[in-house]
């Protein structure tokens, strides 16, 4: 299987997981605080995070595979993700799981398509720095699985 294969079968996997979880929480949930410092984010707001910064991924890496630079060096990642907060707040819970699906979907066939050589294409990432599109496409694993398990530390209380 080539690595593209696998990192798409990843995210598919992981998205599956996901959907499953977020279909699953009952009205109350979503308003219950996961983050308090600066901004409060409740869990559809960390929703609407990952769904914005998926799209936003597919735009940076997209831009990294056609010979980009990625982000500029005086890119601010918490005013960005404020300003998606902002443009995301009157969409329900259900329209958040909707376009993270597409989006999710969007990104499984981006990365399927790619090949081993952009794969170590380079580029700057917002929180990553300059690394291969490789390690970006990675970190979106890592970056979900945070989200996850803090929301799950504050249903478990």
């Amino acid at each position: 299987m080539s690595e593209t294969n696998e990192l798409a079968g990843k995210l598919r996997s992981e998205g599956e997981k996901f959907f499953t979880f977020f279909e699953g929480l009952t009205d109350n949930q979503w308003t219950i605080e996961v983050y308090t410092e600066d901004a409060v984010w409740t869990i559809r707001s960390i929703l609407a995070h990952l769904m914005t910064a998926e799209r936003a991924f597919i735009n940076l890496f997209t831009e990294i595979r056609d010979g980009g630079v990625g982000v500029t060096e005086s890119f601010k990642i918490d005013r960005y993700n404020a300003s998606q907060q902002r443009k995301t707040k009157e969409m329900s819970p259900k329209e958040l799981i909707g376009q993270y699906k597409l989006m999710r979907e969007e990104m499984i066939k981006f990365v399927f398509n790619l090949s081993d050589t952009d794969l170590e294409k380079i580029g700057r990432h917002p929180y990553l720095g300059v690394t291969t599109l490789r390690e970006m496409i990675k970190l979106i694993y890592i970056h979900n699985q945070i989200h996850y398990r803090d929301i799950k530390k504050v249903l478990i209380n």
